[in-house]
């Protein structure tokens, strides 16, 4: 599973190292983190102005399901849809909020979707179709059954994952634009993501039988593309060279409280 990351860049850093379009605004107020933004999309569904969720995405140590995260969508132009679609920086709710969901906050918080199953599951199915999309990230956290405690009560221990060469790694999403049922026609509406997760991969099983299903550079335009199905190949578990590429360390257990963050969280325990 991911439940938890690290992401040490902000939207516009990204949008240069990608080239793609940063629809994530500048925080009105940079110490509430709070905003309100606006983007088109070619949709009917989505050329509302959008709503962000409380907090604009930037370098988060401890990254947590709720937050508002960065993701990178391939869209049209809304203003011109017969154009070539574009790579654009989108800040979404980690969490997915299905389109027929009444209201957030109720029901399972679909931070993680299984590959294997997400394209027969009603909260992900329409997603899987034309709303893919790519969470970066700097690596993920997990965590193996610990010793005992002095109290006797067990422990975690949490683990740090992320490439050897300090590149970023970019997980495949779904998402979802979702609208209250009662909101006026121009109520600006919510856009959510979830992690997709499959089988861990060669080393990467002695921390956990799950990881976020990494997609590498050269599948972005098949994965990305609005206009036409995913192949089925790219819901498979990773190659073996692509987990072989991924260091694990021990961590402190300061991750295990959201409200930690910094980069003392990813220095390993010695």
């Amino acid at each position: 599973m991911c439940g938890r990351y690290a992401v040490t860049t902000d939207p516009a850093k990204l949008a240069a190292e990608i080239d793609a379009i940063n629809e994530v605004p500048v925080p009105l107020d940079p110490g509430s983190g709070s905003s309100a933004a606006r983007v088109e999309d070619s949709s009917s569904a989505e050329s509302a102005p959008v709503s962000r969720p409380a907090g604009v995405p930037g370098s988060n140590y401890n990254v947590a399901p709720t937050t508002t995260v960065m993701t990178v969508v391939k869209r049209h132009d809304p203003d011109d849809p017969d154009d070539d679609p574009a790579l654009r920086i989108r800040a979404m709710r980690w969490g997915l909020v299905p389109a027929w969901a009444k209201e957030v906050g109720k029901g399972p918080l679909l931070f993680n979707a299984r590959a294997e199953t997400a394209a027969q599951k009603s909260s992900f199915r329409t997603s899987v179709k034309s709303r893919r999309c790519l969470v970066p990230m700097d690596g993920w956290y997990e965590w193996k059954k610990g010793p005992p405690d002095s109290k006797g009560k067990p422990t975690k221990v949490p683990f740090f994952m992320s490439p050897h060469d300090g590149t970023r790694l970019f997980m495949a999403g779904l998402w979802s634009v979702w609208r209250p049922k009662d909101a006026p026609r121009d109520a600006p509406p919510l856009l959510s993501c979830s992690i997709l997760t499959t089988d861990a991969v060669g080393h990467l099983r002695d921390v956990h039988d799950r990881m976020p299903l990494i997609m590498p550079f050269d599948s972005w335009d098949a994965w990305l593309d609005p206009d036409h199905v995913a192949p089925a190949d790219l819901f498979a578990p990773p190659t073996d060279a692509i987990a072989d590429a991924i260091d694990i360390r021990e961590v402190a257990p300061l991750v295990n409280r959201v409200a930690n963050n910094g980069p003392e969280l990813l220095e390993p325990v010695s």
